[in-house]
């Protein structure tokens, strides 16, 4: 059976109209915009991403300094204290010592966060370390107040409770390390608002097992922005192509 050519142009769409174009051109770089913008952000972020991991490397690496007293805790913020080395001398206070629920790379067990009654005349909180449930009724039992020194990390506390579980004060149940609701619920006075994860002990068979602090910081910031500019390369790629196609119809349209 014979077929017929049909003239060129003819079968094909009609070219979009001039408000279509109009439209799809705005919307287009409406979100050429928005990913563009997106990608800038995660640009910033990346800085300050790298800036703080700097900022941090740079504190767990000095020399301790004496912890923060009373006159300096207004200031304590996580970007400006978090994780720099400290000091601090006293007598723990094993009677209120408090057990904070903990997975671990040893498994899961507890913190345990003893009051550190300092020598300048105000409380920390100290996580010793961690210990497997089977041993916390032996720390439990300790009840001696004995002068120690601590050196290790200062930490941001952790109001609330874990994932989907809050802190139960009333029943000595602990999620997270809350500072300030462990001092109300264990009667501890003049509480500084951080507490100090203590370094590790030259002992590695020590109980409880301290230097466990996990300084782990994701950064994927800079995937975030690639992924974003190279989106907005295929809106800008995409009308390119829609563009093409028009003038393609219309010089066909005017030939015919």
């Amino acid at each position: 059976m014979n077929q017929t050519a049909l003239p060129e142009g003819q079968g094909q769409r009609p070219p979009r109209s001039p408000v279509t174009l109009t439209v799809l051109g705005v919307v287009a770089l409406a979100m050429v915009a928005a990913l563009i913008g997106l990608g800038l952000w995660q640009v910033d972020r990346l800085a300050w991403k790298q800036q703080l991991i700097a900022s941090i490397d740079t504190r767990i690496h000095a020399a301790p300094v004496a912890a923060p007293g009373p006159d300096e805790w207004p200031a304590i913020k996580a970007a400006s204290h978090a994780y720099r080395r400290v000091e601090a001398r006293g007598s723990f206070l094993h009677a209120q010592t408090s057990f904070v629920q903990a997975a671990t790379a040893r498994g899961s067990g507890f913190w345990v966060m003893t009051p550190l009654a300092t020598d300048r005349g105000f409380t920390i909180l100290v996580n010793r370390g961690f210990v497997p449930p089977e041993a916390r009724a032996a720390i439990a039992g300790m009840r001696t107040a004995e002068p120690a020194g601590v050196t290790g990390l200062l930490r941001i506390t952790e109001p609330g409770g874990g994932f989907l579980r809050r802190n139960d004060p009333a029943a000595g149940r602990w999620y997270s390390r809350d500072v300030a609701a462990i001092a109300t619920a264990q009667r501890i006075d003049h509480a500084a608002p951080y507490f100090i994860d203590a370094a590790a002990n030259p002992d590695p068979a020590a109980l409880p097992v301290s230097g466990l602090t996990v300084i782990s910081f994701p950064n994927h910031h800079l995937g975030y922005a690639l992924t974003w500019f190279t989106l907005a390369a295929m809106v800008i790629g995409g009308y390119m192509l829609l563009m093409r196609d028009e003038i393609r119809l219309r010089r066909a349209q005017t030939r015919s």
